[in-house]
């Protein structure tokens, strides 16, 4: 994924996919974000489908998304659905993008703070800011809030040692980092990932409390290292069910995990993972069509 320039805008696009099944959403969602920094999707009641849109630079990483769609569809069991392509210009998405991010109270404790908006301050909330123009990770979705709504419940606990795998543009690991007062470690397979989730956490004051690495889930040094008292994996399900047994090997008596990126309908299939691999479900968060779980391995 590669930001937008606001201070040079270029030719975007829109691509859009019509007609996906409910549970094909995360995966081709996914596969848009390898290369789009806006994805957004939109159910059509009448045929009970679903539309995703994105939006990127003209023509950027069409190398990489072609071969991710087809992989997404393989993972769904659908046939590869046809991509539709429209110009957009930039200067005028750049604005709509800034008019649809407002501030957004989540839960009881967490505000998402655009930087187009004053900065007051503001008591009683943890307060994040972010840029309208890296609109993916911007804690709209459903998967995101499920996770922060999760974590307002349980940070009465005051883990120490947190890991946020897959973190995106870093809301979670600054979240928690802002909440506890403590040191984060925030990883993520993509190479973008990493660097936007570093310049957020210095927008925010945590360039000391978050350290941003590249990785493949558990599998880094840097990750293995010891076990955690809370583990956030914000990822999608088929992932979190093949790496049940690694977090819970990871998690600390009496630690939690906190796992979104799944469909209400993929719930029983990641709660059975987990459940086999020792871990006991706390509490069930849902946000629309997405599911965030609160899990707990036993002291």
């Amino acid at each position: 994924m590669i930001p937008l320039n606001r201070r040079h805008p270029s030719t975007l696009e829109t691509l859009s996919i019509d007609g996906l099944p409910e549970h094909a959403v995360p995966a081709f969602e996914a596969a848009f974000q390898t290369v789009c920094p806006s994805v957004g999707y939109f159910k059509d009641d009448p045929t009970d489908t679903w539309r995703l849109e994105a939006v990127r630079e003209t023509g950027v990483g069409d190398d990489e998304l072609m071969p991710a769609l087809v992989l997404a569809a393989a993972l769904s069991g659908i046939e590869p659905p046809e991509l539709m392509r429209e110009p957009v210009e930039a200067e005028g998405w750049l604005a709509r993008t800034v008019q649809a991010f407002p501030e957004q109270e989540i839960g009881a404790r967490v505000l998402i703070r655009p930087t187009h908006l004053p900065n007051p301050v503001t008591y009683g909330r943890t307060v994040l800011l972010l840029d309208a123009g890296i609109a993916f990770g911007s804690g709209e979705h459903g998967s995101t809030r499920g996770c922060l709504i999760g974590f307002e419940g349980m940070a009465h606990r005051r883990p120490r040692r947190i890991l946020d795998i897959g973190t995106g543009s870093g809301i979670l690991a600054m979240a928690a980092a802002k909440r506890l007062r403590r040191r984060v470690l925030a990883t993520d397979i993509e190479p973008w990932s990493v660097r936007i989730t570093a310049e957020n956490a210095k927008l925010n004051g945590l360039r000391n409390q978050i350290r941003a690495r590249l990785a493949d889930g558990w599998r880094s040094p840097a990750v293995h290292a010891g076990r955690y008292d809370l583990v956030f994996a914000n990822i999608l399900a088929r992932p979190l069910c093949a790496m049940a047994r690694d977090l819970a090997d990871h998690l600390a008596p009496g630690g939690t995990a906190i796992l979104a990126g799944l469909l209400g309908t993929q719930v029983r299939m990641v709660l059975a993972a987990h459940r086999r691999a020792g871990l006991v479900l706390e509490r069930r968060i849902d946000q629309g069509a997405w599911s965030a779980l609160v899990l707990r391995r036993r002291g």
